[in-house]
């Protein structure tokens, strides 16, 4: 086994402004994290951080931070195969939804499964949503913050893009029978599917492909999903009506720039969309991957006002792996989780955990920043912080793609 550090004390740090490290997990050897954090308030008071593996051997992992400066895993579950990812989780009270994705189309398991995790030490599956088929590899990215619809990124047995890079539509879930889920609803970009009407799109020169990425779904607008679909841009969706999602607008800077939108979070307060695109290469092959801050006041006509600061590419773009944006913490309506309309916190691989106050839009300025060190085990040379979340009060847990697990953090802004 990989020697692993589980205190703050060992961790390396390259750069730390404006917060404190006060914990650290590298979860028993198996530390990379892919883009699902969640965190619970168990029935019995507990604070349970739960994490989605960014592939096999592990499915999900869940994580005791009651106390934050001495986090204690307490389950860590396996995927049934080598061929299998659970790259994204979310829960709803004591309901977990966790996604499966296959690495390769027509084999199993490929869609969601639904947890009950009111003992968090024995998380019993409930059901599971088929997403199989010829040309499936099953469900990428779960949204399930209300306790009865699931948003996710999914193939279908019968979606049959027309290119395979295209193979995961935005559809909805009816959980509210959690032991028995049905499909709601479904949308894809038109021209993506065989037999539309619509013709095929243009390919762009890095092509990362014309599918659903992230599904969020607020209860402040229950009747709009902001949808970022990778090479296609981010949409805002009317889904007033299920089983009929429809386009209100969409917000594409791809081409020029080189694709992979993939969320699109709404500042309600603030008439703001913050759209991250996503980098998937390695050594700035794909910069500039950027996020920007957008004008929503006409949800019809959504217009661009400025990008968050990036760090220098001379330094970070050739540090070893990714370089990018990737996800900030994405407000989701919880009761312990932060709600912030100013402050974005994003993790942008190598360039590791940034905060930045977008008080005045036109002018977003970074006002703390950690870059751990590469970890023990990292199949590259530089940290890759994947994803992040922030609690009610104020605690940051952010994640390493490869092997550093869960770091723990204080704001002191």
């Amino acid at each position: 086994m990989l020697a692993t550090s589980d205190s703050a004390a060992e961790v390396k740090i390259d750069l730390i402004r404006g917060m404190r490290l006060i914990g650290h997990h590298a979860l028993d050897g198996h530390g990379g994290v892919g883009e699902g954090m969640a965190l619970q308030r168990a029935p019995d008071g507990r604070r349970i951080m739960w994490l989605a593996h960014e592939g096999p051997p592990k499915n999900f992992t869940a994580v005791d931070v009651t106390d934050p400066r001495h986090p204690r895993v307490i389950v860590q579950t396996d995927l049934p195969h080598s061929r299998v990812r659970s790259n994204s989780l979310e829960i709803s009270g004591n309901l977990m939804a966790v996604a499966y994705q296959t690495y390769d189309v027509g084999i199993s398991p490929a869609g969601v499964e639904l947890f009950d995790i009111s003992v968090p030490e024995a998380p019993r599956s409930i059901s599971f949503f088929d997403c199989s088929g010829p040309r499936s590899r099953g469900v990428h990215q779960v949204w399930f913050v209300d306790g009865e619809f699931v948003h996710c990124a999914a193939g279908a047995a019968d979606f049959l893009p027309r290119n395979q890079r295209d193979d995961q539509a935005y559809m909805i879930i009816d959980v509210r029978d959690p032991a028995r889920p049905v499909e709601a609803g479904r949308w894809w970009m038109p021209g993506t599917a065989e037999g539309d009407e619509a013709a095929p799109p243009e390919r762009l020169a890095i092509d990362s492909g014309f599918r659903c990425h992230n599904t969020n779904v607020y209860p402040a607008r229950p009747d709009r999903a902001y949808v970022g679909y990778i090479d296609g841009g981010g949409y805002v969706m009317d889904i007033s009506d299920k089983s009929r999602p429809k386009v209100v607008s969409a917000f594409n800077p791809n081409p020029p720039f080189p694709g992979f939108t993939h969320t699109v979070m709404p500042l309600f307060g603030r008439d703001l969309l913050v759209v991250t695109h996503e980098c998937v290469h390695d050594n700035g092959f794909d910069w500039p991957k950027l996020t920007w801050i957008v004008d929503a006041r006409r949800e019809d006509n959504l217009v661009p006002l400025s990008t968050l600061p990036m760090p220098s590419f001379e330094e970070y773009g050739r540090k070893g792996g990714r370089f990018g944006c990737h996800n900030v913490h994405e407000n989701p309506p919880s009761e312990v989780a932060l709600h912030s309309e100013t402050l974005i916190f994003s993790t942008l691989f190598n360039g590791g955990l940034r905060v930045h106050d977008i008080s005045d839009p036109l002018v977003p300025k970074e006002v703390a920043a950690f870059v751990p060190s590469a970890p023990p085990g990292a199949r590259v040379p530089a940290i890759q912080l994947n994803d992040v979340f922030v609690d009610e009060a104020g605690i940051v847990y952010c994640a390493d793609r490869h092997a550093g697990g869960l770091y723990i953090l204080e704001l002191e802004i």
